[in-house]
């Protein structure tokens, strides 16, 4: 149909001409009120918004020397936070002489992520940066 007779039968039907495929070789338009169409494609996209779920991730501190209650008290919280559905970033930092033994950080960390293995999943292997070595632990997806 040429271009100014599909405009003439929109105007008269009090529509607008709304050409959906751009790029063919032959344009592709359809008859629509656009005005409506625009306030229902922003009507989905607010109502996709409000479906999902923003995770955040909750920082724990731990010792390389931590003792068993201290443990037992921030895994229970870490266990919160993972049902909750947020990320758990588990850290240690390093004082002075620490620092040349990671190992015992390190072994700390995957007992940290071995006491939470039934909600939540470590994503990589304690990683050491600077002075710090941290375990980024998300939960399990149901």
């Amino acid at each position: 149909m040429p271009i100014d007779k599909a405009l003439s039968f929109a105007a008269d039907k009090d529509l607008d001409l709304v050409e959906v495929a751009p790029g063919q070789e032959v344009p592709v338009c359809k008859i629509m009120n656009y005005g409506k169409y625009k306030y229902e494609q922003a009507r989905k996209e607010k109502e996709a918004k409000k479906k999902q779920k923003i995770v955040d991730t909750k920082e724990i501190r731990l010792s390389s020397t931590i003792d068993t209650h201290d443990f037992d008290f921030k895994a229970k919280n870490a266990r919160k936070f993972l049902e909750d559905g947020d990320k758990v970033k588990a850290t240690i930092k390093f004082k002075g002489r620490e620092l040349n033994n990671t190992t015992f950080g390190a072994n700390v960390l995957n007992k940290f992520a071995e006491a939470l293995s039934d909600v939540g999943i470590a994503e990589k292997a304690p990683k050491l940066e600077g002075r710090s070595m941290m375990l980024i632990i998300s939960p399990k997806s149901n």
